[in-house]
């Protein structure tokens, strides 16, 4: 493992460069490395539209494509990433033991709603979760899709061992589900609406929230990064609160971004958005999301709950104390820092 992320860090350096020489910016400005992923999110907005570019001049900013959490974990225990979107799954798992990687949450992009589900192929015979004993499904592993499907099964009365799960990225879903290779899987947008032209949906991250297992993406820096640029990391926040308004005041401005990074038509993409579930920027440090300095909110208590659903499916070794995912919740600025 230790010599497959030390090759990793030399990969990603060579392809991006330390941040201040990428892309052939101007090596005496500071840098941000930026993770990001194809699903429909306010993160996208911010990166089509250039919102950190303009709010930052002086920094050189490197936007670089993931397609699951697990391979941003690994980026960041390389230490080749400032700031990432990723799902709360491989958050929880990347606070917990052998990770414990040391990064912050400092922001909700979207909380997990019906832009995220398990579907069965069309002839497969599997009528609902239970009759899934026996298939071969696909989901991308240490994702929040990967967890909500444990969730299900778990609901369903079925372990792990009663089927066969495969680590597929969501592309390689897609390439798999054409090709006839799976009988279901667990993923999100956009290659969740190609599956369902064919397929039939079992049950959504939304009805899984509502059993008490809800998943969200959320917006990571770098624990080191927040120490060192907060003023950075104040502006990232602030444009997400910007792309979270776009959303909801200008859902043109907002299909149009969207399409336009994810090769859709804006009437897709904004179908797209309209299957997550967005919060208002006040909501964000809400008692219920992160809170604030005085009173970290109950996002803690959601990570430390997936933790140890991760553990008692012997996904990680230890599952960290509450007092301890409070203190990897960035709270420094909130409310006033959103504006």
């Amino acid at each position: 493992m230790k010599k497959a992320i030390a090759l990793l860090s030399i990969l990603f350096l060579a392809a991006c460069g330390n941040g201040a020489a990428s892309g052939g910016g101007d090596a005496s400005k500071k840098s941000i490395r930026i993770a990001y992923q194809a699903f429909p999110s306010g993160d996208l907005i911010v990166k089509h539209q250039g919102l950190l570019e303009k709010a930052l001049p002086d920094y050189q900013i490197t936007w670089t494509k993931f397609d699951s959490g697990a391979s941003i974990n690994t980026a960041f225990v390389a230490k080749s990433l400032d700031i990432a979107a990723i799902g709360s799954s491989p958050v929880a798992r990347g606070l917990s033991a052998p990770l414990n990687i040391p990064y912050q949450v400092a922001f909700v992009l979207d909380v997990a709603g019906d832009n995220e589900a398990l579907v069965a192929r069309n002839g497969s015979g599997i009528t609902g979760v239970a009759s899934l004993k026996g298939k071969k499904v696909g989901t991308p592993f240490a994702s929040t899709a990967h967890y909500s499907l444990l969730a299900a099964l778990a609901q369903a009365g079925l372990k792990e061992s009663d089927l066969t799960i495969v680590d597929l990225e969501p592309q390689d879903i897609q390439a798999a589900w054409t090709r006839g290779d799976l009988d279901a899987a667990y993923t999100w947008l956009p290659s969740l609406d190609e599956l369902k032209k064919t397929g039939k949906v079992l049950i959504s991250s939304k009805q899984l929230a509502t059993a008490g297992k809800p998943t969200l993406d959320l917006g990571v820096v770098s624990t080191a990064f927040a120490d060192a640029h907060p003023e950075a990391v104040d502006a990232w926040r602030k444009v997400e609160a910007q792309a979270l308004d776009i959303i909801a005041d200008d859902p043109a401005a907002a299909s149009d971004a969207v399409g336009a990074e994810l090769n859709l038509s804006a009437a897709d993409a904004l179908n797209q958005l309209e299957q997550g579930v967005f919060l208002k920027p006040a909501d964000i440090s809400s008692p219920e999301w992160l809170g604030t300095g005085n009173n970290v909110g109950k996002l803690a208590d959601n990570l430390v709950s997936a933790a140890e659903f991760l553990k008692s499916q012997q996904k990680i070794d230890a599952v960290p104390t509450l007092d301890a995912v409070k203190k990897s919740i960035y709270v420094k600025g909130l409310p006033s820092v959103l504006g």
